[in-house]
């Protein structure tokens, strides 16, 4: 069972304010300086702040005693849709019309509409399914273009009671009678350590772990940086401990073939040199291209280890040209889930065997 509460913007004032109390777990509003509306969602064991009428992003994170968001040069979300210019957020969904790095021939902006998207509804949900108790955030954003598009996403994130995992879905309808194509990434921004040791799904060679070889046009890369994309993609397992020296100056994107498990998963791990480790996992037979974005510099400090997708982030006409372009029929809805947070050492251990006999069977 699950109740709904709706959202007002007048709800959010620049005084938090608790909306919701719910079997330990709370759901309080705020805005920002920037005036951006937040929602905070908080249990015994940490918290997410999402911005219910920007994107629904989740701006970030906080598990365990750590902030697991990516260091930004953004202390908090503007008011804009430009997407570099409010960037900084845990978890953006991008595309749905096209997402990635527009090149040459393509019109879309960095990584389509949905990253900033407006959102005309937002809602917080209280309930209980089968992993336990839960509250969250819902809401609808509608993109409608004459002659072009129009579909309804309705996003969904459930924080769980004595929990530090939580999920995010998304489910998008193609409102039209006929097709459309689509494309969409899960841009999730974790906060890279030292020596972090990066464990995941998939068999590390050369031919399933592919380093990108294409600079986009916003990166200005420096001397050694090309032979260093070289190295990785002759040995992709030298990036699997995230030490200091390593130039992930801009950026490093590896294109990686994940393999799931007997019931559909796949998994990637930061494991910490405590032991403990920030996790997330996917569907491949939802998002089937797993992007791994690693951006280390003086001002930003990203380790997407996985962006869950439907394509690759080449802009629509290169991913046109590979065959990445999906279809949606009309009336027709797409849907996909994941869940990011925190595991203790002793969930880590147990999942990086699981892991390994994932690997070792594929």
């Amino acid at each position: 069972m699950t109740t709904t509460f709706y959202l007002h913007d007048e709800m959010f004032r620049y005084k938090e304010r608790t909306l919701v109390e719910a079997n330990r777990l709370t759901a309080s509003a705020f805005r920002f300086p920037s005036g951006v509306a937040a929602l905070r969602l908080r249990n015994d064991l940490g918290e997410v702040v999402l911005l219910p009428y920007q994107g629904q992003q989740v701006w970030s994170a906080s598990f365990r005693g750590r902030n697991i968001t990516m260091r930004s040069m953004f202390d908090q979300p503007r008011p804009t849709r430009n997407y570099l210019e409010t960037y900084g957020g845990f978890n953006l969904h991008c595309g749905f019309t096209a997402m990635g790095v527009p090149a040459a021939g393509d019109t879309h902006p960095l990584h389509g509409e949905l990253p900033n998207a407006p959102y005309d509804e937002a809602w917080v949900v209280v309930g209980t399914d089968e992993r336990g108790d839960f509250v969250g955030l819902g809401g609808r954003y509608r993109h409608t273009v004459a002659f072009s598009y129009n579909y309804v996403a309705e996003p969904l994130v459930k924080l769980y009671a004595n929990s530090s995992v939580f999920t995010i879905e998304m489910a998008i309808t193609n409102l039209k009678r006929t097709p459309m194509d689509y494309m969409y990434m899960a841009h999730v921004n974790f906060r890279p350590v030292d020596n972090g040791r990066l464990v995941y799904s998939a068999v590390a060679t050369p031919a399933h772990v592919r380093v990108r070889s294409s600079i986009p046009s916003h990166v200005r890369p420096g001397p050694g940086f090309r032979e260093f994309l070289d190295s990785l993609a002759q040995k992709p397992d030298a990036h699997h401990v995230l030490k200091p020296g390593l130039s992930f100056d801009p950026e490093v994107v590896f294109f990686i073939d994940y393999l799931a498990d007997a019931n559909g998963w796949a998994y990637t791990m930061q494991v910490h040199p405590d032991g403990s480790a920030d996790y997330i996992r996917h569907q491949p037979a939802q998002l089937d291209k797993g992007v791994r974005w690693i951006c280390r510099t003086p001002d930003q400090d990203a380790l997407g280890m996985v962006l869950p997708s439907t394509a690759e982030p080449e802009g629509m006409s290169a991913e046109r040209a590979k065959g990445n372009l999906k279809s949606l029929g009309g009336g027709e809805t797409w849907r996909c889930q994941f869940e990011c947070g925190v595991l203790t050492e002793a969930e880590a251990r147990q999942m990086e065997r699981e892991i390994g006999e994932i690997v070792a069977q594929g």
